[in-house]
């Protein structure tokens, strides 16, 4: 049996990997880090899901002189997602080497990428259309690379980029490392690895099993729109102990996770940015129920086994079938059963028939739970709650009150399950959503009204992501007018601290339900946090002690400006 110690990486890159869990390689792997390693061409034909990634990304950081400034790794992907997924992958792996690892891809500002090569990136991930575009600007410098690396590329030239490709190839070293990765070895893709590689070695893989046992595998057809408020749904009326929720970038799973801490969910999110140390703790919270949802990205979520998960959630559904497989293989483990659900937009119908095909499994569409299921399901469960013994006194209360008894019960009922009456329309029906698709047929993803007191959405930075902000309660100003309590935390932007880290400590270490947190304003060492209630004394000793991004919030109540610090690099509303 072979262990990735025994294939002389780099000690910071043994490390990582420790650090990750990885211990035995997988086929691919196996296969081509000796081979990179020692400074040969490879072909693989593999599929996502196969290891690929770190297979040509622990050799390429080998072969990369964390001393040198300059572009000393290439590697082109098909879309910005998968460049996103690569460059977050890699980074991962060079974690405890001075290394930085850079994405770019076209649709987004040229700045953060210009400033980044200025810096002295040594590894680049990006399309080939934006790596032309920095190429001919002369704002990347390829002239000393060391390896180059094509992903995914019969989706490339698939895709149109085979001129681009041509280009960027014959544009670099000859003496250099060459890796081209591909799902299928078709003509076009065998005359490029004829071109541009010297007698490579040619791996192939067999995909990864496609059957997951004990998982019940079903899915949803949902707007982007809607992914937020149907993901609530779910997990409001499904009631698994732990769920894992995927998403394709870390950003969206900071955004997923503030969302649905601010309905009340005890969710956080893991990205490959996220420390060991934190990584540790989230898994041990979720291991021992202080959190039950964790939004994590496919390298983050590597490594990770907690026999609580009962429910496995595609948020954005994986571009291979082999990476579904391998993601809904968290849930159902150690005999247990398990729910995995993919949420499709009406327009990746056609990646349900890709993995349905793939995996020889017909996937069962369900609905999104609708808002009066959920309040419905929180009915039953307060009335099997109900306490018990003598309750005489509070018969002789509602008595005195002279309250007619049925409507105090529905009003405090209704007050139990925190739910008020649905809005409704003039002619007193809830407003409906139906979707359509291009040939017209009905899709049986609609949602009613999608609740009081929210915003129907905003986009994000780049993601195009649908973040559903909390709309301030009625009658709520600003803190320092006595309508909300103001604390102070000793984390800020220096930390690298998001608004979501802040809020997964004070749902999971502090126990404050997401709707109670207000406003919250990132300053450059610490941060300010608006709750509409008063914590315990027991809680603000628990937050004290409570670690994001490695330091301790040492949570206390404002006392004010303490002096010139109080000027925020930028001011983060979570309300």
């Amino acid at each position: 049996m072979t262990f990735f110690d025994s294939f002389s990486l780099p000690e910071p890159l043994q490390r990582a990997i420790d650090d990750l869990g990885f211990t035995e390689p997988t086929d691919i792997q196996r296969s081509a880090i000796p081979a990179l390693l020692d400074g040969r061409d490879v072909v693989g034909i593999a599929q996502t899901g196969t290891g690929k990634t770190a297979a040509f990304g622990l050799p390429l950081l080998a072969h990369v002189d964390a001393g040198e400034r300059h572009v000393q790794a290439l590697v082109l992907t098909p879309t910005r997602e998968l460049a996103l997924q690569v460059a977050e992958a890699i980074g991962t792996f060079a974690a405890k080497q001075r290394t930085e690892v850079i994405a770019v891809y076209g649709g987004s500002s040229y700045l953060p990428q210009l400033r980044a090569l200025k810096h002295g990136a040594q590894v680049v991930v990006g399309t080939p259309g934006r790596i032309m575009d920095l190429m001919e600007r002369g704002a990347l410098d390829v002239s000393r690379l060391r390896v180059f690396v094509l992903d995914e590329a019969d989706e490339m030239l698939r895709m149109g980029f085979a001129e681009d490709v041509e280009k960027i190839a014959s544009s670099i070293p000859t003496e250099r490392i060459t890796a081209l990765f591909s799902a299928t070895m078709p003509d076009s893709i065998a005359r490029v690895a004829a071109t541009h590689l010297r007698d490579p070695l040619r791996i192939e893989v067999t995909p990864a099993s496609s059957t997951v046992e004990n998982t019940e595998q079903l899915y949803a057809v949902v707007p982007f729109r809607f992914k937020v408020e149907a993901l609530a749904r779910v997990l409001s009326v499904w009631r698994e102990e732990a769920a894992l929720v995927f998403v394709r970038t870390r950003s969206t799973a900071e955004e997923v996770a503030t969302a649905l801490a601010a309905r009340g969910v005890r969710a956080s999110s893991i990205s490959g940015d996220v420390a060991q140390a934190e990584r540790e703790r989230l898994i041990e919270r979720l291991r021992h129920g202080t959190l039950d949802v964790l939004v994590a990205t496919d390298v983050a979520a590597r490594g990770l086994d907690v026999e609580r998960i009962g429910l496995v959630v595609n948020f954005d559904v994986p571009r291979e079938a082999e990476a579904y497989v391998h993601r809904i293989g968290r849930t159902g483990r150690a005999g247990r059963k398990g729910k995995a659900l993919a949420f499709f937009t009406p327009k990746e119908m056609s990646r349900l028939r890709t993995i349905e095909r793939a995996t020889h499994t017909k996937l069962t569409e369900v609905t999104v739970p609708s808002p009066s299921d959920v309040v419905d399901h929180r009915i039953q469960q307060v009335l099997r709650t109900l306490p018990a013994g003598d309750l005489s006194v509070f018969r002789e209360a509602v008595i005195a009150s002279g309250a007619d008894p049925l409507d105090l019960a529905v009003a405090l009922l209704a007050r139990a399950v925190d739910s008020a009456p649905e809005p409704t329309s003039p002619g007193g029906r809830l407003r409906r959503e139906e979707i359509v698709d291009e040939q017209g047929h009905f899709l049986r993803a609609w949602f009613e009204g999608q609740g009081k007191g929210r915003t129907e959405h905003r986009a994000t930075r780049g993601d195009d992501f649908p973040f559903e902000r909390k709309a301030p309660r009625a009658g709520r100003r600003d803190a320092g007018d006595g309508s909300a309590f103001r604390y102070r935390v000793e984390v800020g932007h220096k930390d690298g601290v998001k608004p979501g880290a802040i809020v997964g400590a004070l749902t999971g270490d502090g126990r404050i339900e997401g709707r109670s947190i207000g406003r919250i304003d990132i300053y450059p060492s610490f941060s300010l946090v608006d709750l509409d209630f008063e914590p315990s004394d027991e809680t603000i000793r628990r937050l004290q002690k409570s670690r994001v991004a490695g330091r301790a919030l040492r949570m206390a109540p404002d006392r004010g400006p303490r002096s010139k610090e109080r000027r925020p690099y930028s001011k983060r509303r979570f309300d």
